[in-house]
Formats: C-alpha cells, structure tokens, sequence
C-alpha cells in the first residue's frame, strides 16, 4: 500500500490528486460525525425540519454528478473540481453566519451538490490518468478515503466533548479549511486528457472511430441502446437505454451503505438486546477492512469481465448479511451482538465488491467518445441509493421484520445476476462477437492487478 501511494497510477498528478482526496474527505468526516448534532443543539432544529434539511440534501446530490459530467464534456476537469471545492467552501463557511432554516436548507443542498459533483470528477480523473490501471487507483482511492473518514471523526470527537458552540465553530473552520488545501493542491495537476477529446473533438473522434462509439446493428439492439447513437458519434446517456438500465440495476447494488449506516444500528436498537456501544464497531470494522483489504480486492477484479461477475458475487454476499440479520436472536446479547458482527463483516465484504465492480462497469459500458457525460448520469445511482435507501428499511424491511430482510436479500441478489447477465452482453456488443470470452473483451489491455503485482487477477465469476 505504501509503495502504490508513492507511486500511484497516474504518476505525480494522481499522487497530488490523492493526497488532496485525504484532505477533503478529513474535513467530510469532520462534518459528517458533528453536522446532525451542530444542527440540533446549535441551529436548534427539531426532528422533522432535520429530516427535511437532510433529505434536501440527498436529492440536491442526484443532481450533482450528471450535471458534473455534462460541464466535463466542456471544461476542463481541473478548474471544475477547484470550483467545487470553492462551491462547498462558501456553503459550509456561510453556516458561521446564518442559521435560519431556509437558508439552512439551500446551504446543505449547495454542498450536498458539489460533494457528489466533486466525487464524480475526482473518478473521472482517474479514468484519464491512471488508464488501464485505474482498478488499482480506485482502491487507493478508497483506502485514502476511509483513512480521512476516520481521522476527520477522530477530530469530530475533540470538539464534540467540549460541546459549545466555539467548539462546533472550529469544527466548521477544520471542514473549511479541507476544501481550500484540496483546491490548492488540485491547482497543482495537470490536466488529464480524454482518450477521444473533449467537446467537440469527442465527437469527432467518436465518428472517425466505431469502436469508440456506441455498438451499431444487431449487437447494438441486443444490448438495448440505439444504434444511431454509433453512427451520430455523439452518445447521449439519456438516450442510450442499455446504459440507463446499468444505472437502474445498480441502484440497488449500493444498498450496502444504507444497512451499515441505518439498518445495523436501528436493528440492534429495536430490536436486540445487544448493547447499544456495539454501533461504533460496525463502522470500525468497515473502515479497517475497507483500508487493509480494499487493493487485495481490486487486484481480483481488474477487468470488465471481472466486475460483472463481482457484482454477482456482492448480491450473494449482501443475502449472506441479509440472511444473518434475518436470525438475529431477540434475546441474548452476547449472541446478538456477534451475528450483527459477522453481518458488518459481510456488508463491508459486499462494498468492497461494489466499489470495484460498479464504477469498473460504469467506465466499461460507456463509450470512451462520450465517457464524461456517462459517468455522470452512472453517479446518480449512488445518490439516489443515499436517498431512498434508508426510507426503504425503515418504511418497509424493518416493519416487515426477518421477513422483510429476506425478502430484500433476495431481491438484491436477482438483481446482480441479471446486472452480470445484462453487463456481459453488452460488453460483448460493445467489443464484437470475435473478442467473446477473451481477455481483450474485458476492455483491453492488462488488468489493475498485472501492473500491481506482476501478476495476473484471478477471475471473480
């Protein structure tokens, strides 16, 4: 892990870009651990205009990465994600100053906009900078990531044990002052090229090249998007059916979030008598593993080919938890307690899966002419996941009980089979009947883990 992060896919640029990642994503976990308390005792909000603000902020994030994606076919990645940056500096530091609940209101959803803004160009500079190898930059990404979660909550914890609004006051200047270093530091890259252009140049070069456009003919219809798309060589996600079925299917295939965010805890509360100290170790044992095992994981599923059979793989994983949750005694806490452990270790072993196999397809079933505007619209699914996720436990799986965590396992574990069903054929139409089953179907090149580890990947089917 040391040696990846000295010398990072990418080179100097991708070095800059991660280190910048550490630093916002300190500054969200700062956020993120002190914002709900900030607003209740600080703000003064009651439960149901936090509700409200919160949930405003998750729908104002659905819109973030597809307009990210259309303003990157046009601009330039760089000074987009420094304005993002900027965006959320200016929302989170006019929080000092006004806590009227409408105001409040547009704040949260400003930021909320350019958090997922952000993450959906940070990807895109991935894509660009690290190619073929952005597999392994995509786990670095992450264990940085979840490294800055914990430091930032680790801040958090100083200035929620003094308690006074000075004290939250700091912690607003700490998330503050992530977003200006991330900017400078990000100010520092280069701009990372696309592989067909940007604007116009992309469509030049999605017409002059098929293979970079959309697959045309029979292929084409199997995979469900339009062949006119190929011959216009300007794909337009919004038109392409097959790649917002992709979106559609993996909206379910994020749920992971929501059952180690809401469902473990509100399960062991309501209904366990599992000690309520038990709830911080969920998200312990999330970030540890996501950190040591997170590169092991993306060396595995280094291929298109690959992610589609991960995804499967995280639907039987993500019914393992389900199905643990499901038998979970009502009474005993020592037993209570280490179903609901092993049932955080299987959800963290399914967000591995989706973090590596979920962006890899978004990148791979795009066409490369096109890609940005793509990725935008794949971003979404994350975001509206965020949203309607918890509602879905709470509104429908918890009130069900075992039943309704049954029945949720199963659903997501139909739904990855046809995701890998879905994505292996478009693949296929994309690449062309002659390269099926062969490595060069995967997307090209060798995987994330060849260059890793010297290696080859072993396949996740």
């Amino acid at each position: 892990m040391s040696a990846r992060l000295r010398h990072p896919p990418g080179g100097r640029d991708a070095r800059i870009m991660l280190f910048a990642q550490l630093l916002d994503r300190t500054g969200t976990g700062v956020w993120g651990a002190s914002c709900v308390l900030f607003f209740t005792f600080v703000a003064g909000l009651d439960g149901r205009r936090l509700g409200l603000l919160l949930g405003a902020a998750g729908v104002a994030g659905i819109a973030g990465s597809p307009l990210a994606g259309h303003l990157a076919a046009r601009f330039r990645v760089r000074t987009l994600l420094i304005g993002c940056h900027l965006l959320r500096l200016a929302a989170i530091g006019a929080l000092l100053v006004f806590t009227r609940f409408e105001v409040l209101l547009l704040l949260v959803a400003v930021t909320s906009l350019g958090d997922r803004a952000a993450k959906m160009l940070e990807m895109l500079f991935a894509t660009r900078a690290a190619g073929e190898q952005r597999g392994t930059y995509q786990a670095l990404s992450r264990s940085v990531a979840n490294a800055g979660y914990a430091l930032g909550a680790g801040l958090a914890a100083i200035g929620l044990a003094v308690g006074t609004r000075e004290a939250y006051q700091v912690l607003i200047l700490a998330n503050a002052l992530s977003f200006v270093l991330a900017a400078a530091l990000v100010w520092r890259t280069g701009e990372q090229r696309h592989e067909g252009g940007s604007g116009a140049g992309e469509a030049v070069a999605g017409a002059a090249d098929p293979g970079n456009a959309v697959a045309e003919g029979p292929d084409a219809e199997k995979a469900g998007e339009p062949g006119e798309q190929g011959r216009a060589g300007l794909a337009n996600p919004w038109r392409d059916r097959g790649y917002l079925r992709f979106v559609l299917l993996d909206i379910p295939l994020c749920l992971d979030d929501s059952i180690l965010g809401v469902g473990l805890p509100l399960w062991l509360i309501e209904h366990t008598d599992a000690p309520h100290a038990v709830v911080p170790a969920f998200l312990i044992i999330n970030t540890v593993l996501v950190v040591v095992l997170q590169m092991t994981v993306s060396a595995r599923v280094g291929r298109p080919r690959q992610a589609a059979g991960a995804a499967r793989l995280y639907g039987l994983t993500l019914l393992g938890c389900c199905l643990l949750l499901a038998l979970t005694p009502e009474h005993g806490a020592w037993a209570a307690t280490l179903v609901l452990l092993a049932a955080a270790v299987l959800v963290t072993a399914a967000e591995l899966l989706r973090s590596v196999s979920s962006w890899e397809l978004a990148v791979s079933l795009a066409p490369p002419a096109a890609r940005a505007s793509y990725l935008g619209v794949a971003g979404m699914s994350q975001s509206i996941q965020k949203s309607a996720g918890p509602m879905l436990l709470t509104g429908a799986v918890m009130v069900a009980g075992p039943a309704g965590w049954l029945a949720l396992g199963a659903a997501v574990a139909g739904v990855s089979v046809a995701q890998r069903r879905f994505a292996l054929r478009r693949l296929d139409a994309l690449r062309g009947p002659d390269t099926r089953g062969s490595g060069e179907a995967a997307g090209a090149g060798p995987s994330a883990a060849t260059a890793a580890t010297g290696r080859g990947a072993a396949p996740v089917s």
